[in-house]
């Protein structure tokens, strides 16, 4: 079979520099991605998103070497050019080819503006040192987030703010959950080395030995057995999903017992749980065409449960009655913990969305914990840094509780954060470099 070739460079700058252009206008990546040629979508993902990672120190840069801005379309590819000829440890291109490429694409699409591209970049290349440390001397060159969030961060991690936000700009790893219904961790690290693909399986205790975090991401279609259901692209952190929900021991769930998954979309989690266990789900979503998503998830892995189209918060509309014996809460939220693999979130983000999320949230636990069945347990969870959705959330629900209502689980990591240093618990630290920022809490109803 003769492999397609790879469109040239600066098709493929021109390309990031209109996704850049879109978050710009509120857009989101992801929707947009969704129309990328298939042929450059691969190529767009790893410079476009490289470009928006590095955004704020980009635009600082085009001040600095352009004061007056040009028009919104020769800015996207003159900030995405900087942005990928920014220092860095293994530099996408060498610095002529970058600048050669840029000047093509503005050729193409802005041809007046060629050679103001190409003056600019050739000044920054140039000057590099120099300009780097100026753009480095403002919050957002330093970085590459938008202040408040930056604020943010800080107030609710005085210790390790500066360590979220660097960790923030890194590219993440692939990790793997290898479906336990098929195959062990360890059986999949080995079948990847027989492919030369190298792998490491995570040891931690909460990841059950399914783990497994690729030296190198790929397409999935590379993955042995991916289209059979054997694995499934997961983050280490929303693994720990499924264990909560489900329990160990004398507090581990029955087989077929009643679950909720509340805010099912995607459906990473709600088949995580139906791999491990045998329960009566049911997986509930606002959206119907994101729950769309979990159907095909499901058809994949070749698990069932029930879905339906719901807003979790009225029960009245799709609850019949039944307790349940489990909830999991994977709920609505800024999604600040997964900025590395969306990076367009920081620029799309204002401060109002955090309040009104955290709205959503306390209506969705207030409406929730009712349907749940004495001794029954909620697993609360949000992909987000910020306290305002994770331990402060859980504090004021419970203080809204009647004395003795509920039992919050030490055992839950509480929040996860993705450096090194992460102090939640001793069992998340070996694997805190390698997953997303997290928060997670267990309630029993008494």
């Amino acid at each position: 079979m003769t492999l397609a070739p790879a469109p040239p460079l600066s098709r493929l700058l021109d390309l990031s520099a209109q996704l850049l252009q879109a978050v710009r206008t509120g857009r989101s990546a992801t929707d947009w991605m969704a129309q990328c040629p298939p042929d450059a979508r691969a190529g767009v993902q790893a410079l476009g998103f490289d470009a928006l990672r590095r955004l704020g120190a980009a635009t600082e840069l085009r001040k600095l070497l352009a004061p007056k801005p040009p028009p919104p379309q020769v800015d996207a590819l003159l900030c995405t050019a900087l942005a990928l000829l920014w220092p860095q440890a293994q530099p996408p291109y060498p610095d002529h080819t970058l600048v050669d490429q840029a000047v093509n694409a503005a050729r193409q699409r802005t041809p007046a503006a060629a050679g103001f591209i190409n003056a600019v970049l050739r000044r920054f290349v140039r000057d590099r040192t120099a300009l780097v440390e100026a753009a480095e001397r403002t919050p957002l060159g330093a970085w590459n987030h938008p202040g408040w969030w930056v604020e943010r961060v800080r107030q609710d991690w005085p210790t390790h703010w500066q360590a979220v936000l660097r960790a923030a700009n890194q590219r993440p790893p692939m990790t793997l959950r290898v479906n336990v219904r098929r195959d062990t961790g360890s059986a999949y690290v080995q079948r990847l080395a027989a492919l030369g693909r190298a792998a490491t399986l995570l040891d931690d205790p909460a990841l059950a030995g399914q783990a497994v975090v690729l030296d190198q991401p790929c397409p999935v279609q590379q993955l042995p057995g991916f289209a059979e259901g054997e694995v499934s692209v997961q983050d280490a952190a929303a693994q720990r999903a499924a264990g909560l929900v489900l329990g160990s021991g004398e507090q581990a769930l029955p087989a077929g017992a009643r679950v909720l998954d509340a805010c099912a979309a995607p459906g990473g989690k709600t088949a995580h749980l139906l791999e491990r266990a045998e329960l009566d789900l049911l997986a509930l979503d606002s959206d119907p065409q994101r729950l769309a998503r979990v159907a095909e998830t499901l058809g994949r892995l070749q698990l069932k449960a029930e879905l339906r189209a719901a807003d979790a918060r009225q029960p009245a509309g799709w609850w019949d009655g039944r307790p349940f014996d489990a909830i999991l809460l994977d709920a609505p939220c800024t999604a600040s913990g997964i900025v590395r693999r969306h990076p367009d979130i920081r620029w799309l983000r204002r401060p109002e969305d955090l309040l009104a999320l955290a709205r959503v949230q306390s209506e969705l636990l207030q409406a929730l914990w009712p349907l749940l069945r004495p001794g029954g347990r909620l697993v609360y969870a949000t992909c987000s840094v910020f306290k305002a959705e994770g331990a402060q959330q859980i504090d004021a629900f419970l203080q809204r509780l009647p004395a003795g209502a509920a039992r919050s689980d030490p055992t839950a990591p509480g929040h996860l954060l993705p450096v090194a240093d992460n102090s939640a618990t001793p069992s998340v630290r070996g694997a805190a470099a390698q997953q997303d920022g997290f928060f997670y809490a267990c309630l029993h109803r008494h």
